[in-house]
């Protein structure tokens, strides 16, 4: 799929986005919505498939990538400026957040997780709608996006990851037939 580059784009890419993996989420048995992921990992590149036991923790991994989202444009727009990953944490060694993020949900149930997924990309869609084309998708319109634009942020938030999402799940439920 190719990048969006408008906030039209954006807001249907997300939502496709999200259509697609409720579609593929829809028709599947508690059996297969609670098992265990158990993917290869010598064939495997990325700590992610061995971080990600099982669809919850994919669907509470999205979720608090919008929290991320949701808190940084938020903060920034109050005037508290930070950058998007919380502090102590760079591009390096965001894997070790994302740890923490899962074990954060040990407790959180399937169901728990599709809930704060659907209305957690509710907040962040709502979000979006509220920016301009130029706000999203121009370097420097907003002090706080560095060399980068907001709207990278979103589609990291949502497309791009829920792209990651599907591909992972397909894996995983390939693998049980």
């Amino acid at each position: 799929m190719v990048r969006p580059t408008t906030k039209e784009e954006l807001i249907k890419a997300a939502d496709d986005g999200f259509d697609k993996i409720m579609a593929l989420l829809e028709p599947l048995t508690p059996e297969e919505r609670n098992g265990r992921f158990s993917f290869d990992l010598s064939k495997e590149k990325g700590a992610h498939w061995a971080r990600d036991r099982n669809i919850k923790d994919v669907l509470v991994h999205l979720y608090e990538w919008h929290q991320l989202l949701l808190n940084w444009v938020e903060d920034n727009q109050q005037g508290r400026t930070h950058d998007f990953l919380p502090e102590g944490y760079n591009w390096r060694n965001y894997g070790e957040m994302n740890v923490k993020l899962r074990d954060k949900h040990d407790y959180t149930t399937y169901d728990q997780a599709l809930n704060l997924f659907v209305e957690s990309h509710k907040k962040v869609m709502a979000l979006a709608q509220s920016f301009t084309n130029e706000q999203l998708f121009t370097k420097g319109a907003l002090p706080w996006t560095s060399n980068s634009t907001l709207g990278s942020a979103f589609i990291s938030s949502t497309s791009s990851h829920y792209d990651w999402a599907m591909k992972k799940i397909r894996k995983y439920l390939k693998g049980r037939k």
